[in-house]
């Protein structure tokens, strides 16, 4: 019998589902979190929820406080950390959120971002009971494993089940890396750093713009306007439904207006949603979500041809500030 393997889609989609939690439950999204806190009274908050044995064992291993413990201020600022503590801990979504545990009302943090008033007044109970839990941890890790890279091992040993068992909110993922390669291919000729999950560009005026996976929307763009206090000036805000089925893409649009009324209360100026449908009713969908400035066709998008493409690159370039000229990549994908 012929050898045979089937192609890994289920692993790509993992891998587009991997990049956009980069930005929302991993390290990664700790780090940024907590360069926009006041350092003092993060410190202030570790003193007062953290036995100093724990912190002084962490600290002899070159490392804060804050990779393993949570605090009530980092939660204020990102209550999306919720999910990098847990999964720290190794604990599932279902055993974590579970009636027993008491935990069900803080769903909505990791979830969707939103800490209710509820949530914030139980802030220093549900940092007490998971700093119990991550004394646990430290004191039970050996000397050689107490490191940064091998806690962020940790956090993707209980994420990897966590995918697979909701694969079919990871597949569609596979869109946010293709939008964000075009874009990519669109203002190449004009990067100035790349990551996994961001680019920077120099526009003409000599400014960085960013563009960034997010965790709602999918991709955002902003113009870089004060070195000295990363201040930005927000400018494209993109949700992205990479499901195919046409029957439910109604529901889809109105969670994209959902993300745009957020984006739009942040200062986004624009607002698209790209969806991977083809032949839908753009004046419908203009009604269930008012707050999306421009509809686009995935397939169009990724195949780099045709109206709608050169629609998406010229905004991309005008809005970003980018020289008339388009990169060279552009031009090849036109040529496709």
């Amino acid at each position: 019998m012929a050898i045979f393997l089937s192609n890994p889609d289920l692993q790509v989609d993992f891998a587009a589902a991997l990049l956009k939690l980069l930005e929302t439950y991993l390290q990664s999204a700790l780090f940024a979190t907590v360069k926009s806190i006041d350092i003092a009274a993060l410190d202030q908050n570790l003193a007062q929820l953290v036995a100093p044995p724990d912190l002084s064992l962490l600290a002899s291993k070159g490392l804060r406080g804050e990779i393993v413990f949570s605090t009530p201020i980092v939660f204020r600022t990102n209550p999306f950390l919720l999910g990098y503590y847990r999964l720290l801990l190794g604990y599932s979504q279902k055993e974590f959120y579970h009636s027993r545990t008491g935990l069900g009302a803080f769903r909505s943090m990791e979830k969707k971002g939103i800490l209710s008033l509820t949530c914030l007044s139980r802030l220093n109970e549900l940092c007490q009971a998971m700093n119990n839990a991550a004394s646990y941890l430290i004191k039970e890790l050996s000397e050689f494993t107490l490191e940064k890279s091998f806690l962020d091992d940790l956090t993707l040993l209980t994420l990897g089940p966590q995918l697979r068992g909701g694969k079919n909110n990871a597949i569609g993922e596979r869109g946010l890396l293709k939008v964000f390669e075009a874009i990519k291919r669109i203002v190449e000729s004009h990067i100035n750093s790349m990551s996994t999950s961001a680019n920077e560009i120099k526009n003409a005026a000599s400014r960085i713009v960013s563009i960034n996976f997010a965790a709602d929307p999918d991709i955002i763009i902003r113009e870089k306007i004060s070195v000295s206090n990363d201040e930005f000036r927000n400018i494209i805000a993109i949700e992205i439904k990479g499901g195919s089925d046409f029957s439910n893409i109604h529901n889809r649009i109105g969670e994209a207006e959902k993300s745009h009324q957020k984006a739009k209360a942040k200062g986004f100026t624009e607002c698209w949603t790209i969806v991977n449908v083809r032949n839908f009713d753009q004046t419908k969908a203009k009604t269930e979500s008012p707050s999306t400035n421009r509809f686009y066709s995935l397939a169009s998008i990724e195949s780099g041809t045709g109206e709608e493409f050169n629609d998406f690159a010229n905004r991309i370039m005008a809005l970003t500030g980018i020289p008339n000229e388009p990169s060279s990549s552009a031009k090849k994908m036109k040529k496709k």
